[in-house]
């Protein structure tokens, strides 16, 4: 009766932590801080001893009452890995939080949180302070201390150029072959004359044939 004893005592000691170990539920990312940006994975495990269904939502970090808004539900348990696919295009930038509660089968509930995530689509991300850096103090020379670098001068100025001015055409001088309207006249009153003059004689000889 003793071992019977000892082994009840032992499944009585050792069943609570088994269950403990099952029941624990958690978001493995993003973690507290993060910047979100676009489409994030939440990763996690979800399936607790007796699971029944699970549930992410998000809510904001400033709610004092928080209002839970449904990312994803499922009724499959996940143990380290895809929980669901946020897309946090669809939210205004700011602060928020995030949680996962599993509901058992007896109707009890797990909850695991994610505080202070940072939704940064639009607004710039805080950036840390940059790190001061000392300047090193001079230290003593010595005749064995190499000559410091000379100092290079400073560039010549070079003179601006200046507009050269482009020579001025010379007109051409008149032409002197030209013909004044006077003298068109009169080549054309000659030319008439001499064709009358040419009819004239080519009548007179046409007569003195017929004759």
């Amino acid at each position: 009766m003793r071992w019977l004893f000892a082994v009840l005592l032992a499944v009585a000691f050792f069943t609570p932590l088994r269950v403990q170990a099952e029941t624990i539920i958690l978001i493995t990312a993003p973690a507290s801080g993060d910047v979100l940006q676009g489409l994030v994975n939440i990763t996690g495990t979800s399936a607790a001893d007796g699971f029944f269904t699970s549930e992410l939502a998000f809510a904001y970090a400033s709610d004092p009452a928080p209002n839970w808004f449904i990312i994803y539900n499922t009724d499959q348990p996940v143990t380290d890995g895809l929980l669901a696919a946020w897309d946090t295009n669809l939210v205004t930038d700011g602060d928020y939080d995030l949680r996962l509660r599993v509901t058992l089968q007896d109707g009890s509930i797990l909850e695991t949180l994610v505080t202070g995530l940072r939704v940064r689509n639009q607004t710039p991300t805080e950036t840390a302070p940059p790190v001061a850096t000392s300047t090193p103090a001079p230290t003593s020379t010595s005749e064995f201390d190499l000559p410091p670098a000379p100092t290079p001068l400073p560039p010549t100025p070079m003179p601006a150029p200046t507009a050269t001015r482009q020579p001025t055409p010379t007109p051409l001088p008149s032409n002197p072959v030209a013909v004044t309207p006077i003298e068109i006249y009169s080549f054309l009153g000659r030319g008439i004359l001499l064709a009358l003059l040419a009819f004239v004689v080519v009548g007179i000889l046409l007569r003195l044939r017929r004759s």
